[in-house]
């Protein structure tokens, strides 16, 4: 397990003071929020009018409250307006671990909740958030930052970049067809309490084999299991889980339907989430949801952009999928984070590193083993060996590759770096299995 101190210090690090300043020159006001502050409510209102939600009630102010102790609020606040005790700008972080190639995992600074009232929009306020969380992730220990995004050309003026993309499906289940394997464990309904045990106990077992993977809050299970008392329709979910021949669960599911009033037998399922630890409980589990009664229409979201389930379906053209960026990194710190994860071929490559807030901006030496493993070095320009491949560029392209969701060769093509040997740097940063993120946070 990862050190936990870093959550301890995270919580106990006041605002930016760089930032406080910025925004004090504004007549603005930056602090933390902390879950059992007084305008933690008005807080949350602010978050959830920010992603287009309705006012929260007071059932699901107590729920979010109790569920978010691990979180590091903050607010900016303008004393000249009508309410001064509703923040106009919102940000939350907390200590997570980010799983990356080699199944392994690194400590990375969690970010969410980031809103700005476009009553206080061309401010600086985002800047001055962004910036000072990181300064503070920094500052703290972190040596990489995460966030999902809902408006994906924001984030790289903070060198972010997409690391994880995530795959939506639209099957049409008349069409698709099963040429997938058949398990001879067995599939069974379960409880919503049961399978948010499940979900994560064998998330749990799992995610550090997936790059992109995070430790999911308990939150977010109960959101998805549909166990926490506050949420909408909890009653729709369905759950099932797969134990193999040995008795071992080893596969959860949650979805719902939605009936077809026109055509009954036309009615479409939602899989709204599907987790599996053995290739059986994967076949066993999608098997399942394509052979639905009544069900014309599957969806599914935050799936790998390498799904196994295509080669499971008589006809892929039955299946719809879209691709689009998701997980979002920002390296801190280069060493720690490029020695956390392993290598597809060993080699030697010079990184020369720039970064508009110089938290990465260097030259470094990656060496990679014969295992994979990898030894970082900050590197003197005498000291450049003759073996090593040459690369430039920014932090925002470093972030890319760092969980191996894009080739070195393609950013070369695509002219956002430079390299001596770019494919020899690609078939270094290479991973065979595709990151992913399966949750939004």
């Amino acid at each position: 397990m990862i050190d936990d101190s870093l959550s301890r210090d995270l919580h106990a690090t006041d605002v930016s003071e760089a930032s406080a300043v910025r925004l004090a020159a504004r007549g603005l006001e930056l602090r933390r929020v902390p879950g059992t502050d007084e305008g933690f409510p008005a807080w949350l209102q602010v978050v959830a009018r920010g992603f287009l939600d309705g006012i929260r009630s007071p059932a699901q102010i107590e729920a979010v409250r109790e569920r978010s102790a691990y979180r590091r609020a903050t607010g900016v606040y303008d004393p000249s307006a009508p309410d001064p005790h509703a923040p106009v700008a919102t940000l939350a972080s907390w200590r997570g671990e980010l799983s990356v190639p080699g199944d392994a995992a690194i400590a990375a600074c969690a970010i969410s909740s980031v809103t700005v009232s476009p009553t206080h929009r061309r401010r600086g306020i985002a800047r001055a958030l962004l910036e000072g969380e990181l300064d503070v992730a920094r500052s703290t220990g972190f040596p990489v930052a995460m966030l999902t995004v809902s408006e994906s050309p924001l984030y790289g003026r903070y060198g972010f970049a997409p690391a994880a993309f995530g795959a939506s499906w639209r099957i049409d289940a008349r069409r698709a067809g099963w040429i997938g394997p058949t398990p001879s464990g067995r599939v069974d309904f379960i409880s919503r309490e049961r399978v948010r045990e499940l979900l994560a106990t064998v998330h749990e077992r799992i995610r550090r084999a997936v790059p992109g993977e995070v430790d999911v809050p308990g939150g977010h299970w109960d959101a998805i299991a549909g166990t926490r008392p506050d949420l909408e329709k909890a009653e729709q979910r369905r759950a099932v889980q797969y134990t193999d021949d040995e008795g071992e669960v080893r596969g959860a599911l949650v979805y719902t339907v939605q009936e077809n009033e026109a055509d009954f037998a036309a009615s479409r399922a939602h899989v709204h989430y599907l987790l599996a630890e053995t290739p059986d409980a994967y076949a066993a589990l999608w098997r399942f949801v394509l052979s639905l009664d009544l069900i014309a229409e599957i969806t599914a979201d935050q799936l790998s952009v390498e799904e196994p389930l295509r080669w499971m379906i008589a006809d892929q053209r039955a299946a719809t999928v879209s691709v689009r960026d998701h997980q979002y990194v920002r390296i801190l710190d280069v060493a720690p984070c490029l020695s956390s994860r392993r290598y597809g071929a060993p080699g030697a490559v010079v990184l020369e590193v720039s970064d508009p807030l110089g938290y990465a901006e260097g030259r470094w030496l990656l060496r990679v083993a014969d295992d994979g493993a990898a030894a970082v070095t900050p590197l003197a320009p005498e000291d450049i060996p003759a073996d090593a491949v040459g690369l430039a560029l920014g932090v925002e392209e470093l972030s890319a590759l760092f969980l191996g969701g894009v080739s070195a060769t393609t950013l070369a093509y695509a002219g956002r770096i430079r390299s001596t040997d770019a494919d020899a740097a690609g078939r270094i940063f290479a991973w065979p299995t595709a990151p992913r993120l399966s949750i939004w946070y």
